[in-house]
């Protein structure tokens, strides 16, 4: 898969795309649904199926404030990848990134590579005031000659699946909801500096308890480079805290939660601080 940071960095090399837009935090279910419509609609314009996200979450610009992260970023490339994608854009996003009319945005792109398309669903939009929908975008593709395909939202058991919904499962401790909704455990990467990890941004974690986990070395954006092995850990607050058995992975590790442990007897040691930076 070709990583490119921000559409300035497309070139008529990356070939013709098919384009879905989107934060895609998490990678749950339905962003895997939409990744696979996204390969069907590539395919049938001869073009290369293409992601633009983005390098923060919007609404820590637009909000002042991000959603705890659900997946590492370079996890995130990794998936993407296995996903089918052809190229990544990773967008950075500011201010004026959010004032730039969908319009604009899209000329940029089109302006650089062969533009097949976009894929939406009924409910997405793009750029300042989220103007582009599926609507005005498709009047504007009939002006610059791209399709726009619409498809229905992914529903689980008569519900949509929302980074919100997991987000609310994890904190309240319901990882099994959570696992459903992303198709796999949770789980959270970050720095670990004497058996205790720290994260350089708030990340979604259980209520505070003990709980069997696996550890691995974090992901790169090529994918993982080791097999996991069997842990626990302590959480409380912002803190996660590897038992014994799990310091020797290395500085950096990737823990995928599984069930929660009995707190009587559990090797695991709780320390409480946490390396607090603002990215």
């Amino acid at each position: 898969m070709d990583v490119v940071h921000g559409v300035t960095g497309l070139t008529r090399a990356h070939g013709r795309l098919f384009v879905v837009v989107g934060v895609f935090d998490g990678l749950h279910r339905g962003h895997h649904y939409l990744l696979a419509r996204l390969r069907e609609a590539a395919r049938a314009h001869d073009a290369r199926p293409a992601v633009i996200t983005f390098d923060a979450h919007p609404d820590e610009i637009v909000l002042g404030h991000a959603p705890p992260l659900l997946l590492d970023p370079d996890e995130r490339l990794a998936r993407l990848a296995a996903a089918g994608v052809e190229v990544t854009v990773v967008q950075h996003f500011d201010a004026a990134l959010r004032m730039t009319e969908f319009d604009v945005f899209v000329a940029r792109i089109a302006g650089r590579v062969g533009l097949a398309g976009f894929l939406m669903t009924p409910d997405a939009a793009f750029g300042h005031d989220r103007r582009g929908t599926p609507t005005t975008l498709a009047e504007l593709g009939t002006r610059m000659g791209f399709d726009v395909n619409v498809v229905p939202p992914f529903s689980l058991e008569g519900r949509p699946v929302r980074s919100r919904a997991i987000r609310d499962a994890i904190a309240s401790g319901d990882l099994a909801v959570a696992r459903h909704l992303l198709g796999r455990p949770m789980a959270v990467t970050g720095d670990l500096v004497e058996g205790t990890m720290t994260f350089p941004i708030p990340v979604a974690l259980p209520p505070a308890g003990s709980y069997r986990v696996t550890v691995e070395p974090a992901w790169t954006a090529e994918g993982r480079s080791a097999a996991p092995r069997r842990s626990a850990v302590r959480v409380d607050g912002d803190r996660v805290d590897l038992s014994p058995q799990g310091n020797d992975t290395g500085p950096r590790v990737r823990v995928a939660f599984g069930p929660r442990l009995p707190e009587e007897g559990n090797p695991a040691i709780l320390r409480r601080s946490q390396k607090k930076t603002s990215k």
